[in-house]
């Protein structure tokens, strides 16, 4: 009986001692950016960087990754950081159309480096695909920047040609930059007549 009293002791003693637990991340890093999206459409944003953080814990310089959190950080304004992980994204697949737009779009948003945004955009248009509409929106925003007006209606026009049916966003973006180009034509327009006379 005293030796049942004794390993009781040793046991409970044990149990005092810190459990070592090794856990194991079960998900791949597509599996983690799958969930990071989810978090993004539900509204989410911590936790899906959380998830994208996990896809590179996984797996170093994973792209779909990268762009993910320079997307969360673009949305948030913060266009260094998302200048950032698009550049790295770029090292992985310098042709990618999604990655070169995004970067286009940074350095649109920064009003800076336009003529690097055209040929990011130019060289994301190249490569066709289902990112060309888009492509087209970020052209025709660049154009509008630099004051090339009739170039901005022919990538308004192939843009709204090519944008799905069932993308809103894109399409509100297209009725807003055609209705600043309608209004700068107008002005000119009635500069013109004031202009003659005088």
């Amino acid at each position: 009986v005293v030796f049942v009293a004794v390993i009781g002791v040793s046991f409970s003693a044990c149990s005092d001692l810190p459990r070592v637990r090794v856990l194991h991340d079960p998900l791949t890093p597509a599996e983690h950016v799958s969930l990071g999206l989810a978090y993004e459409v539900e509204g989410r944003p911590e936790l899906a960087a959380r998830e994208y953080d996990g896809a590179l814990r996984k797996k170093q310089g994973y792209m779909p990754a990268l762009i993910g959190l320079g997307n969360l950080a673009f949305d948030r304004g913060a266009l260094e950081e998302a200048e950032a992980y698009y550049r790295q994204a770029l090292i992985t697949a310098p042709e990618d159309p999604g990655v070169n737009n995004n970067l286009a779009m940074v350095y649109l948003t920064q009003q800076e480096k336009l003529d690097e945004a055209e040929w990011l955009a130019d060289l994301a248009l190249a490569q066709g695909g289902r990112y060309r509409p888009y492509v087209l929106d970020t052209l025709a925003h660049i154009y509008m920047q630099q004051g090339r007006y009739k170039t901005v209606t022919t990538a308004l026009d192939d843009a709204e040609a090519l944008a799905p049916p069932d993308d809103h966003v894109l399409h509100e973006r297209l009725i807003r930059l055609r209705d600043q180009l309608r209004d700068i034509h107008s002005q000119a327009g009635e500069e013109k007549r004031e202009r003659r006379m005088d």
